[in-house]
């Protein structure tokens, strides 16, 4: 009888910023069928979910895809639950009201790749900082670009799992990356964005390098742009609207004071050493959007205005640690909000 290797892929109970945890089950016949992954449980109380007196958790798988790392595997992404069945308090995925999945998410996923022996991003210095922000932007060469091998190895991998990369480069410091990820659906975006994350994790291990997904590892001080995880998002009201007007009244239903704190509070930890009004960020308690303006909370895109004001817009605020299923939830409770006009 073939075996199969899954695995059970959650997120933590961690404050502020949960993490990745695996284990993996071992299933005869296996279909490679999401409706064929049992449900399973975990200690809880090794994971800041449950107490020790009562530490059962369970996971229900909600995501699959092949393991191209391992024989006969497969990466499954699951939900958190109680030991009744409900969604657990640290169930992201869970608050996501978009059942018809008719808002489609694009993520921009920064990170830094950080020697574990000197604790600094691939590229700088032992002594000493490297050359200012501007060479490294999209670079090629060796003086301009590090950590190419895994980031090539990462998107080998994800497209070989049947993830929807749309993209990779360089970003504006040494040892900075980011990776795009689209869906249609806002919990199959957060779904592959995570199983992304943590495909890189596992490739970092073979090099020693720790992914650093802090929005801004170098200090408030340092003269570097941070990381971030631009969501870019759609409904069919965006996608087809026409007008500047529902572009306006959308983006204006970000702007209330207590709109704008839901969505800083889902939007990463220490997004205050990022949102600074500098280095292509808006003011962590200001809002604003614009056409084509990286300075703004929300850009609209050019290529949107030239389509006839058909399209997405992109909310540049979240962190580059932030969750995904978050952040989509939030956003699309606030474009539900807007006043659109008729």
């Amino acid at each position: 009888m073939a075996k199969s290797k899954l695995e059970y892929i959650w997120l933590d109970g961690y404050k502020p910023t949960q993490s990745l945890r695996s284990k993996t089950k071992i299933e005869g016949d296996f279909s490679g069928n999401l409706d064929d992954c049992p449900m399973w449980s975990f200690d809880g109380s090794s994971t800041e979910q449950a107490a020790g007196g009562s530490s059962d958790c369970l996971l229900k798988p909600v995501y699959i895809c092949p393991d191209p790392q391992r024989k006969n595997a497969y990466l499954v992404m699951c939900e958190v639950l109680n030991a009744d069945g409900t969604p657990h308090a640290t169930n992201g995925r869970a608050t996501i009201e978009d059942d018809d999945n008719d808002f489609w998410f694009g993520f921009e996923q920064e990170y830094f790749l950080y020697d574990i022996q000197t604790n600094k991003p691939l590229g700088f210095p032992e002594e000493g900082e490297p050359a200012p922000q501007g060479p490294y932007y999209c670079s090629v060469g060796a003086n301009n670009a590090f950590g190419r091998n895994i980031i090539e190895e990462h998107l080998d991998v994800c497209l070989d799992a049947g993830l929807n990369v749309e993209g990779i480069n360089a970003e504006v410091a040494p040892g900075q990356w980011e990776f795009q990820i689209f869906a249609k659906g806002a919990r199959e975006a957060g779904d592959q964005i995570w199983v992304a994350r943590y495909l890189l994790e596992r490739i970092g291990e073979s090099y020693d390098v720790a992914i650093n997904w802090h929005c801004k590892p170098l200090g408030v001080d340092a003269d570097w742009n941070g990381s971030g995880m631009h969501a870019n998002f759609s409904n069919s009201v965006l996608r087809t609207a026409g007008n500047k007007e529902t572009y306006d009244a959308i983006c204006q239903s970000f702007a209330p004071a207590d709109r704008i704190k839901a969505h800083i509070d889902v939007y990463g930890a220490d997004n205050h050493l990022r949102l600074t009004g500098k280095h292509e960020t808006q003011s962590i308690d200001q809002f604003s959007y614009g056409i084509s303006d990286r300075g703004a909370s929300i850009r609209i895109p050019i290529a949107t205005v030239q389509r006839g004001w058909k399209g997405w817009l992109e909310d540049r605020r979240p962190n580059s640690a932030a969750d995904p299923y978050k952040v989509a939830a939030e956003i699309i409770k606030t474009v539900k909000m807007a006043e659109v006009p008729a």
